[in-house]
């Protein structure tokens, strides 16, 4: 079966003309980026930490980070500079990103099985829920999946290319997948995926030369030596981090409800319909042993990311979107075998529980009040209330800065991302406290404390910040003098609250760490009393 044959059983006259299904595609691409914007300018709540790290990065621009590679904070960079730095800015390129690689699938999907496969396609992929949230939540998926979906899209087009256009798409491979490594190392599933292919098709094989695999390898080499030229003078910290996520050195290396929960919540990213579409068409394509070109070819960039991160989570943990570079291609199968079999009631049920997943979900983004009626406010609270969190830090700081402040020091790093995006009025005043994070071991555990850890020589008179009193009593004895203690409660909604505890600290110097555990010895712990705390004033809950 050629990869550009239809495979749904539809007829030239059935199905809509090319420019009707692009027009078809945009439209439905519009609508969906248009909710979204207004979604992201209308929403009340507040930048979750991590996208509060990434703007933070991206007020310097490097080729890589402590946790991440740089795309990701470059592409704030260039919102913002348009924009401004309020939140809709920031999460800018999530709703563009997520844009474009939707048109991606509806590409694959109509140039392997025709228009009704790729306007199928694109409905499952852009309404998948895992997306809803990827589109509105600044994060390394969003740029991760659009150019994962360029790479697909420039081997599928490899398939029947010939002469200079084959050399060409190989190099445009090669790059995509280079911008792909750029935004996030899981893009190493869409190498395994080409890896997979070439080995289980021989028509496959045939397609490359010498000179168009060496055009791909130096495109691919060419756009991602940045970033491992920056490792390389960083200690590789980007690739160590990523493979200390897998946790695997960490507890019980055999965890099958880890496993069941893995695989559960990938009904709720994908789409329940559609990823028990993904799973029965497997099993069947196994049990007949027989996979059609284009099935093969998606298979191979659909099951390996399942696949691989299934046993992570077998073996240590996983998280649901670890999976994420799977969406793409499966989006595509699923429409493919859906039309293939005929089951159209199947395909209007899956279609129409993704549309009301999708509309839920913004329901919530523009009045989060309805998760709290729900019961589900707790969802939420890492986007909420940082704003008056910061007020309160901020205010508490003005107060104490007449006799000299050296430093503000946090000891939780999402304390620290957030104050810095929340307070940055403050942090661009000319005589403002620099902003530190206190380490309790020995060696850092991200960018914060790689790049601005509390030490001796900044922490002469310290405004501490101690989030929801994690390890207050070891943060404070760490310095010589403690006064002025106090707690401040910021409100998320009518049930849950942020506990800050804030105090001066004078003369920092770190007690001693236990050797082998890099935290402050059990003796020490063991002898250090409470910090005395003096609460603020109560504050009533919300309406």
């Amino acid at each position: 079966m050629a990869l550009n044959g239809r495979t749904d059983g539809s007829t030239a006259a059935a199905a809509p003309g090319p420019d009707d299904a692009w027009r078809t595609a945009f439209l439905l691409t519009a609508g969906l980026t248009l909710a979204r914007l207004i979604a992201l300018f209308r929403t009340p709540l507040e930048l979750y930490p991590d996208e509060a790290q990434y703007w933070l990065w991206s007020r310097s621009l490097a080729f890589g980070y402590y946790s991440k590679p740089p795309i990701i904070a470059w592409a704030i960079w260039a919102s913002t500079a348009f924009g401004g730095d309020a939140e809709p800015w920031v999460r800018l390129p999530a709703v563009l990103f997520q844009a474009g690689a939707a048109l991606t699938v509806f590409w694959v999907g109509r140039r392997l099985y025709g228009e009704r496969v790729g306007l199928a396609a694109i409905a499952f992929y852009a309404l998948a829920p895992a997306i809803q949230l990827s589109a509105t939540v600044v994060a390394t998926d969003a740029p991760l999946l659009f150019f994962i979906g360029l790479s697909l899209m420039a081997y599928v087009a490899l398939q029947s290319a010939e002469g200079r256009r084959r050399l060409a798409l190989a190099a445009g491979l090669g790059a995509a997948l280079g911008l792909a490594f750029l935004s996030k190392y899981a893009a190493v599933y869409a190498l395994i995926g080409v890896g997979l292919h070439l080995a289980l098709s021989p028509a496959a094989r045939k397609i490359w030369s010498r000179d168009a695999a060496a055009l791909a390898l130096g495109a691919f080499l060419l756009v991602l030596s940045p970033n491992l030229a920056w490792n390389a003078t960083h200690g590789f910290a980007t690739i160590l981090h990523t493979a200390a996520d897998a946790h695997w050195s960490r507890g019980a290396l055999f965890n099958p409800h880890e496993l069941g929960d893995f695989l559960a919540s990938q009904f709720a990213v994908f789409g329940p319909v559609p990823f028990a579409v993904l799973i029965a068409g497997s099993a069947l394509l196994a049990w007949r042993r027989r996979v059609e070109g284009p099935d093969l070819l998606l298979l191979c960039f659909t099951l390996p990311p399942i696949a691989i991160v299934a046993v992570q989570a077998f073996v240590s943990r996983a998280n649901a979107n670890w999976s994420g570079a799977s969406y793409l291609a499966g989006a595509v199968l699923v429409a493919a075998w859906l039309i293939r079999w005929r089951a159209r009631r199947l395909l209007i049920v899956a279609l129409a529980v993704q549309a009301v997943i999708a509309a839920g979900f913004f329901a919530v983004v523009l009045q989060p009040k309805i998760a709290d009626s729900l019961g589900q406010s707790n969802g939420l609270k890492r986007a909420r209330g940082w704003d008056q969190t910061a007020r309160v830090i901020v205010r508490k700081v003005r107060t104490e800065q007449a006799g000299g402040l050296s430093a503000i020091a946090v000891n939780n790093r999402f304390l620290y991302y957030a104050l810095a995006y929340y307070g940055r009025d403050y942090f661009r005043e000319p005589l403002a406290a620099p902003l530190k994070i206190w380490l309790r071991g020995t060696v850092a555990g991200n960018q914060a404390e790689a790049s601005a850890p509390l030490t001796p020589g900044n922490g002469q008179r310290v405004l501490a910040v101690a989030y929801e009193g994690w390890f207050d009593t070891e943060m404070a004895g760490d310095f010589e003098g403690v006064i002025r203690p106090e707690i401040d409660d910021v409100w998320l909604d009518r049930k849950h609250q942020r506990k800050l505890d804030l105090f001066v600290g004078e003369g920092f110097k770190p007690r001693p760490r236990d050797p082998v555990t890099g935290y402050p010895t059990p003796e020490w712990k063991a002898g250090n009393n409470l910090v005395p705390r003096l609460p603020a004033a109560p504050i009533a809950p919300p309406p």
